[in-house]
């Protein structure tokens, strides 16, 4: 049965930087440490780590949220796409990304709700810290 996940992550810099980063390719790359394909067009493609991910950008209130249909090659082929929600939230020294991914199936829970540290909080915040 499909679950969610609901994380949310204090960054060290604006919430609009932060919405910013992750949508420009270059700098997506260089905090994941993987190159990525993503762009804040409606109806483009998303692939990350390898095409490990894969999806479509669904929707982008600039600055603030970002929606996307999402996919992992641990998916069954029956399996629904994720839908993953980005909020983007300021906060004192920096903001607040939240995130809600829904249909998420159960093998693959556990792993991308840890991958969401692995994979990007933990490497943001080095980046962000390195850049400073």
């Amino acid at each position: 049965m499909p679950r969610t996940i609901q994380l949310a992550a204090f960054l060290p810099a604006p919430p609009e930087r932060l919405f910013d980063m992750y949508l420009d390719p270059a700098e997506h790359a260089a905090f994941t440490g993987s190159a990525v394909e993503i762009t804040a067009r409606s109806g483009a493609r998303f692939r990350a780590f390898g095409d490990l991910l894969s999806g479509t950008i669904l929707e982008v209130v600039p600055k603030r949220l970002i929606v996307q249909s999402w996919r992992s090659v641990n998916f069954a082929p029956s399996d629904l796409d994720s839908t993953l929600v980005l909020t983007f939230w300021p906060e004192k020294d920096g903001g607040r990304v939240e995130v809600v991914q829904v249909n998420v199936s159960d093998q693959d829970f556990a792993g991308v709700s840890q991958g969401w540290e692995k994979y990007y909080w933990t490497p943001w915040r080095q980046y962000l810290a390195r850049s400073r």
